[in-house]
């Protein structure tokens, strides 16, 4: 599986390059530390990533500003978007599932925890029937 993974902070990076690692499933991991960075890499002509892992408190351009770019490309608005992120703002939360994300999930603190949330995010996708556009 190929995940497109949009973070600015190393040690969030290093946490999921450690998690994914401890895994049964072979992933590949592209990285961009912002949401400019990440339309950069979506409209590269690469091959598409399978799920976006979205941390939402970025430089530049925001979360909540990517996933309103991303939703009205009719290329890309496909791509699940799961949102990675420390914000228990409602708000956040309301705003991202108006804009079409698939899923929210808040990182805890403790990084077994971590660890235990990401693997059953990465195992539900893992078997879901994915469209690319």
């Amino acid at each position: 599986m190929k995940i497109l993974f949009i973070e600015d902070d190393t040690i969030e990076t290093m946490k999921l390059h450690r998690t994914v690692s401890k895994l049964q499933m072979r992933f590949d991991i592209v990285e961009a530390k912002n949401g400019e960075e990440a339309l950069a890499v979506l409209r590269s002509g690469d091959e598409l990533p399978d799920i976006i892992l979205l941390d939402l408190n970025m430089p530049r351009m925001s979360g909540i500003e990517f996933l309103r770019i991303l939703k009205k490309d009719d290329k890309l608005k496909y791509l699940p978007t799961i949102v990675l992120t420390t914000s228990e703002n409602r708000a956040d939360l309301l705003e991202c599932y108006r804009i079409g994300i698939a899923g929210y999930v808040i990182k805890p603190l403790k990084y077994a925890d971590y660890e235990l949330k990401l693997q059953k995010v990465l195992d539900y996708w893992s078997v879901n029937e994915l469209v690319k556009a």
